[in-house]
């Protein structure tokens, strides 16, 4: 939806930039010539009345030639610079929350045109960790959003409920970040609490995961099975390991046993990339209302402490 959205604007943004420029160079000057023959005629200046009586500048262009630079702001802002999106699901608790309101950086990777997606400007590779907003590869007409886990090069695996990373190192380099090149480095986690989110009945436990030199939070389910029957099964690879193409990214929701990402489906191609989430500007609380009255989840609140930078 917001690929149409983004079409819709540009259109409206053309639509009405180009109808206040036939006005002005075709139409406009033929409306003076007339109200100087008219003003001629009567010997002196007429009142605003008289003038639009007589020259009368139509709808469709006084409404194009008000919104005009309204709509160009908000198309210029929202393809190249941010864009607004909304957190629906829980696939990436505890770091985004259902109801949270994000604001997602559009040049971090690099500037695409706002129809066809092409690459117009390249700025930057994602960084291991960075939270990115992204066309989902089996439908490109949605996005999703994850975690950069795994880069071009790198070798994933994920075994029982432990993520294990070999980073694809230059020739000579030892060391990328805090890890090792040329072995799996098991990724070092930490139990914050064991109560704080629940699926369902069962407890999730809240983790800080060191990733990179930034920590942040995961929710591992510990009576959850592994999902390795529905792994995405990468040729000459064992079933809960990957290697990360060239141009491509292995991505992960946080609410590790409650998201479909990378594991199920795939890598997601640089061309895919939207932006980096950076900022939630709102954030709303939810519960289910009774259906007689208020169907499907009805916001009670807002959580303002949740304002703030993305980690």
């Amino acid at each position: 939806m917001a690929g149409y959205f983004s079409i819709f604007l540009v259109l409206l943004t053309l639509g009405s930039g180009l109808i206040w420029l036939i006005d002005h160079f075709m139409f406009a000057p033929k409306r003076q010539q007339r109200l100087a023959l008219a003003q001629s005629s009567a010997g002196g200046e007429l009142d605003e009345e008289t003038a639009a009586l007589i020259a009368p500048e139509p709808t469709i262009t006084e409404t194009a030639k008000s919104i005009f630079p309204m709509i160009a702001a908000i198309t210029i802002f929202r393809s190249f610079i941010f864009e607004p999106f909304q957190i629906p699901s829980g696939s990436m608790m505890p770091t985004l929350l259902v109801g949270d309101f994000i604001l997602v950086q559009k040049y971090s990777y690099g500037v695409k045109d706002p129809v066809w997606r092409t690459q117009l400007v390249d700025v930057a590779e994602p960084e291991r960790g960075d939270i990115v907003v992204f066309k989902y590869p089996l439908d490109e007409r949605i996005d999703y959003i994850k975690r950069a886990i795994g880069l071009p090069g790198d070798k994933i695996v994920y075994r029982d409920k432990r993520l294990y990373i070999q980073p694809n190192c230059e020739q000579g380099q030892t060391q990328q970040g805090d890890l090792l090149c040329n072995e799996f480095n098991k990724i070092d986690m930490e139990i914050i609490n064991r109560d704080e989110f629940k699926q369902g009945s069962m407890d999730l436990v809240r983790l800080d995961e060191n990733l990179t030199t930034l920590k942040h939070n995961i929710l591992i389910n510990p009576e959850a099975l592994e999902m390795k029957g529905r792994y995405y099964q990468q040729p000459g690879t064992r079933s809960d390991e990957w290697v990360v193409p060239a141009d491509h990214y292995f991505m992960m929701g946080d609410n590790r046993d409650n998201s479909q990402d990378s594991r199920v489906w795939g890598f997601v191609p640089k061309e895919n990339l939207v932006g980096k989430a950076v900022f939630i500007w709102m954030s709303f609380e939810f519960e289910n209302g009774p259906d007689d009255i208020l169907p499907g989840w009805v916001p009670t609140g807002v959580r303002f402490e949740r304002l703030g930078n993305i980690q």
